[in-house]
Formats: structure tokens, C-alpha cells, sequence
């Protein structure tokens, strides 16, 4: 299961997760990784996309506590349904709802530790922070996401 912050502006349009830019990334790192996509549930920590108006842009926002806490019963729901083995976090805001506020998503990703929803969970890069890198950092941080897939895979053996 691949759980990311919230939808963007396209996902929230869609009503499908990760299918804009970012989506392109997970999608290059999944291959990548020997992962089909079908074969991993992405899902979001917060369900609506939280935004605020620049032109003609939707420009996204970061969700605050109370909205996470408000769509946390979503997700577990979610959870449960797909009976999910390993949890992918992509990124911090899904670190801090379902592994906890400590817990670094450059200091520990790609180690698996127990959320706390009770599932092994590990920590990695959201796809649009490669979107964001410096050109020159780009090509690291795409391998972090990868590498950090390629352990979630041997997790399931």
C-alpha cells in the first residue's frame, strides 16, 4: 500500500490518486523497482486537496493536524479492506500519520519499522520532491525512491 500526503490539483479534478505529475515519477520508480503499479494500492493520508488560489493556479497546501486526524477513519478503513502487508509512506506528512511525528523520512527511509496502524510501515521520498529537486540532485533522489521500493518489494518477499 503507497499512501502519499493528499490530492493535487489533477488527482483532485480525476478523483484518482497520484495521476498528475507526480504520478509520472511513481510510475517511472515503480518500474524501476519491478513494481506493478496494479499490484500496490495508492492511496492518500488526506482525502481532499487543501488549496489556495494564485491566477488562475491551484496551489497546494499543506494539510494541517486536525485534517489528518479528521481522515485518519478513511484510511484505516481502507487498511483493512486491502489487508495491506507493507505501507509505503511517500513523504512527511504521511510519515507523521501513520509511523509517527519522530520518525525522518531522510534519516529512515527505506527501514522498515511498525506504523502506528499496527502494519510494518517504511518512510521514503514523495515523487513530487524529485519534481522540486535541483537537477543535480535529481537523479539521487530518484534512486532513494526506488531503492527505497525495490526494499518494500523483498519485504513481501
Amino acid at each position: 500500500m503507497l499512501v502519499g500526503e493528499q490530492p493535487g490539483d489533477r488527482e483532485d479534478r480525476e478523483g484518482k490518486p497520484f495521476v498528475g505529475p507526480a504520478g509520472k515519477i511513481l510510475d517511472k520508480a515503480l518500474d524501476e523497482a519491478g513494481i506493478e503499479r496494479g499490484d500496490a494500492y495508492v492511496t492518500n493520508v488526506v482525502k481532499h486537496f487543501k488549496w489556495k488560489p494564485k491566477g488562475k493556479r491551484r496551489i497546494h497546501q499543506t494539510p494541517r493536524a486536525e485534517e489528518i486526524k479528521a481522515c485518519a477513519p478513511w484510511l484505516e478503513a481502507e487498511m483493512q479492506v486491502i489487508d495491506a502487508e507493507v505501507l509505503v509512506c511517500l513523504g512527511a506528512t504521511a510519515v507523521k500519520a501513520v509511523i509517527g511525528p519522530k520518525h525522518r523520512v531522510m534519516k529512515d527511509h527505506g527501514r522498515v519499522v511498525e506504523s502506528k496502524l499496527g502494519r510494518p510501515a517504511m518512510a521514503t521520498l514523495h515523487p513530487s520532491a524529485i519534481l522540486r529537486a535541483d537537477d543535480e540532485d535529481r537523479a539521487d533522489a530518484m534512486a532513494m525512491l526506488v531503492g527505497d521500493l525495490m526494499a518494500a518489494r523483498k519485504k513481501l518477499g
